[in-house]
């Protein structure tokens, strides 16, 4: 499985004319295997000892951004969360449901949400996140 995950990274960055290094098919091994937005530091600590340097990290998640592989979710505690971008559009991210208790966030991809409009003149809204907040079902369980 992993030996799988691992060439569809390399296949990833070959479509979108990336150099296959090991960071970047490490990095995005990680977001691959994850099944919710994760922040830089957990990135880091899923990697372990096989984890490049901060620095390489921050610009490897840049270099993705940029190439469209994966995008930002501000989710909580004012830090960013990296997930693929294959469930989004440019204008739109997938909605994303965060555990008032545990903390935990979820990614939402089968639930739609028309575009905003803004009621006010001159705001032009080009992009749209939503977060929801509550209880998982974990912690809603009395």
């Amino acid at each position: 499985m992993k030996a799988e995950i691992k060439q569809k990274a390399a296949k990833l960055l070959l479509s979108v004319k990336l150099r296959r290094t090991s960071p970047r098919v490490a990095i995005l091994t990680v977001l691959l295997g994850a099944d919710r937005p994760l922040t830089q530091q957990q990135i880091a600590a899923k990697l372990g000892a096989r984890c490049p340097d901060k620095v390489t990290t921050y610009r490897t998640l840049e270099t993705f951004l940029k190439a469209g592989l994966v995008h930002k979710a501000y989710l909580q505690d004012r830090k960013w969360h990296f997930e693929l971008a294959h469930n989004c559009t440019d204008t739109q991210c997938h909605p994303h449901f965060t555990c008032n208790n545990c903390g935990q966030t979820h990614c939402l991809p089968e639930m739609s949400l028309p575009m905003a409009k803004s009621p006010r003149k001159g705001f032009i809204i080009r992009h749209q996140q939503t977060r929801f907040e509550g209880l998982c079902p974990e912690c809603a369980q009395p």
